[in-house]
């Protein structure tokens, strides 16, 4: 994003550290007895652009916000924006219903969380120029509390993420396996059926085969023998592949 002019004077060591292009990126340049405080809105959904808040101290503590005078309640502000942000992705999180759901807040507090650790060491450093200024020492811990909550509510939502999809692949895994036993089962009948089926379809062609007259017992010798085949198919089915042998370690 380009560089905005603002109304106010700006050191000219402050000046020398800033590029023609661009504010840059967050942090604090202390030149001068001026502190020059560069900082990101809030990154918006679907937007890598980064809106820049630019702060001015001036020497006798007074605080400009780009060129406005009392930029210490824009700042103020600033921060409650990133508060108000994060308890909004927090009710969020916790109805949460979907997995859906949870890739949406985490894809929108990825680039939060790292902005605010930005503004939490531009801010630091702030503090560190400043001394014991007790309002600069305000901001700095407000946003060590935003940077860290933002930190640990996207490490939950990941955790819920993952333990999620984990139940949904155990829950997957033991749907295949009911499958997998139904399948084998039918396997098993269509085993035993199998040579039955044959047998049957053989005798029961409209063709003389010479055992129309034969005893009662032939049947039953048939039957009998096409079972013991179904059995014998069935058992092939279901019977596991052999293991392999383990390799012996060759002997020294």
């Amino acid at each position: 994003m380009k560089r905005s002019n603002y109304k106010w004077t700006l050191p000219s060591e402050i000046t020398a550290r800033l590029g023609s292009e661009s504010w840059g990126a967050q942090r604090a340049i202390f030149e001068a007895d001026h502190l020059l405080l560069v900082l990101h809105a809030p990154p918006k959904a679907d937007s890598n652009e980064r809106e820049h808040e630019i702060f001015l101290r001036l020497p006798q503590g007074k605080w400009l916000h780009k060129g406005i005078d009392h930029g210490d309640h824009g700042l103020a502000k600033f921060m409650e924006d990133y508060r108000l942000l994060y308890n909004e992705l927090e009710d969020r999180f916790e109805k949460v219903s979907s997995i859906d759901s949870l890739f949406a807040i985490i894809d929108r507090l990825i680039p939060l969380a790292r902005s605010s650790n930005n503004m939490k060491q531009a801010l630091q450093t702030a503090r560190e120029a400043l001394g014991n200024d007790a309002f600069i020492i305000d901001m700095r811990d407000r946003s060590v509390d935003i940077a860290r909550g933002f930190e640990l509510l996207l490490a939950d939502a990941r955790l819920a993420l993952e333990f999620r999809l984990a139940r949904s692949a155990e829950a997957q895994a033991r749907a295949a396996e009911v499958g997998n036993r139904a399948q084998h089962k039918l396997n098993i009948l269509a085993a035993i059926a199998f040579p039955l089926m044959s047998v049957s379809a053989v005798f029961g062609m409209n063709l003389p085969s010479g055992l129309e007259n034969k005893p009662l017992f032939l049947f039953w010798l048939v039957f009998l023998g096409g079972l013991g085949l179904g059995l014998f198919v069935k058992g092939w089915v279901s019977s596991a592949a052999a293991p392999e042998k383990k390799r012996q370690p060759p002997k020294r």
